[in-house]
């Protein structure tokens, strides 16, 4: 017969109806990602600009000879740019496309800070309360857990919904245009 260890009853098995999160900062409230859809964790480089685009688009970056968008993830939250520090870093998460085909692409989220990798059991993920929260309610999967603080679980499908984003560097696009034919048509008359 094989000896068997004993579980610890606070651990939670990996894969054994855990769910494993990446905990960060975003501005001075915590979120979390699923560790699933986190692909690698890069400092802060440098960013190639992308013109008439909005506030959380903060350009791209290469990737090892990829061009991957980066976004401001608060300024996508909550209208409030990330401060550059040296806590900064980029977290490179995977996204379905919707374009049919249903490659994975990846996208770049500037945090203000990432803090650790921990594990909750699936069903301790709490559901987001309709009041209370900081940002938007769809933009969240769940409420975690960690080390005395509620963190919100972001829901990436939400957060980096492609049309959304679409319309709205659309409409900061046109906006620009906008503004820069009143600014031309001002200096003619």
């Amino acid at each position: 017969m094989t000896p068997t260890r004993p579980s610890e009853p606070d651990a939670a098995e990996p894969g054994a109806g855990s769910v494993a999160l990446l905990r960060m900062a975003v501005g001075d409230e915590p979120y979390a990602l699923p560790i699933s859809a986190v692909r690698e964790i890069l400092q802060t480089g440098r960013l190639t600009p992308v013109p008439r685009t909005p506030a959380f688009v903060r350009g791209v970056m290469n990737l090892r000879g990829a061009v991957v968008p980066v976004l401001d993830l608060r300024a996508r939250l909550s209208d409030r740019a990330c401060n550059a520090g040296r806590r900064n870093c980029i977290v490179v998460a995977e996204t379905t496309s919707v374009d049919g085909s249903g490659a994975a692409r990846p996208v770049g989220l500037l945090v203000d800070a990432v803090h650790e990798v921990f594990e909750v059991p699936a069903a301790s993920l709490e559901p987001v309360p309709a009041l209370g929260t900081a940002i938007e309610p769809r933009f969240l999967r769940g409420i975690a857990r960690a080390r005395g603080l509620v963190v919100g679980v972001l829901e990436l499908s939400q957060v980096l919904a492609e049309s959304e984003l679409q319309n709205l560097v659309a409409s900061h696009a046109g906006a620009g245009l906008a503004a820069a034919s009143a600014e031309r048509m001002e200096a003619v008359a």
